[in-house]
């Protein structure tokens, strides 16, 4: 077997891999979980039973590491073996360490320079079911009010229903269960609270 051309492969395709996943923004970043619901109570959003969980921040493990690793692992093995003339275990021994340092490089560079959490936005922290508000403007019976609401550091505000049809109060404090044409259903938080209550 050829090893110095394996490693001069695994240094190659990982180079390119490496240039192609920097220039296309190829880094996977969020990790996902389906099968999780997310529980969180914060001081603008309320989620509850939702269908999806998020670890938020660059992962250690990704497509830029990855190919990293591939790139300084192939590129350490095949000077070792062709250069420097080693056997390949102790090569294969050496370019490991050497290819997680390279992973490690493109890690703290992107963690510490490319990557900001401002930067990239996600569809689940602008979505509105589960936004915590305040009524400025009184919903009738049957009618339309204004919700004022905070969202990714922006206070906004739209139309809101009370999600039962019920009047609400101006000043309540609300939390949207529904969203539809620029129209948020609203509940009163006091009312999800008591039920959540009961059904403990």
């Amino acid at each position: 077997m050829n090893w110095p051309a394996i490693f001069l492969g695994c240094f190659i395709i990982g180079f390119v891999l490496s240039a192609l996943s920097f220039a296309f923004g190829i880094i996977d970043t969020h990790i996902h979980f389906p099968w999780e619901t997310r529980v969180h109570i914060g001081a603008d959003h309320l989620h509850f039973g939702g269908d999806h969980a998020h670890a938020h921040g660059v992962g250690p493990i990704n497509f830029a590491t990855v190919t990293a690793f591939v790139s300084w692992f192939g590129g350490a093995g095949y000077l070792l073996t062709a250069q420097f003339r080693w056997l390949t275990i102790p090569a294969i021994v050496a370019a490991v360490p050497i290819g997680m340092t390279g992973a490690a490089v493109v890690f703290l560079l992107m963690a510490k320079v490319l990557w900001s959490p401002h930067e990239n936005m996600m569809s689940a922290d602008y979505e509105m079911v589960g936004v915590l508000g305040r009524l400025t403007l009184p919903v009738r019976e049957g009618g339309i009010g204004e919700l004022v609401y905070s969202q990714g550091g922006t206070r906004k505000s739209c139309g809101a229903r009370s999600a039962d049809g019920t009047a609400i109060e101006k000043g309540s404090e609300v939390v949207v269960t529904g969203y539809e044409r620029g129209i948020a259903f609203v509940r009163r938080w006091s009312d999800l609270e008591a039920d959540s209550g009961e059904r403990a």
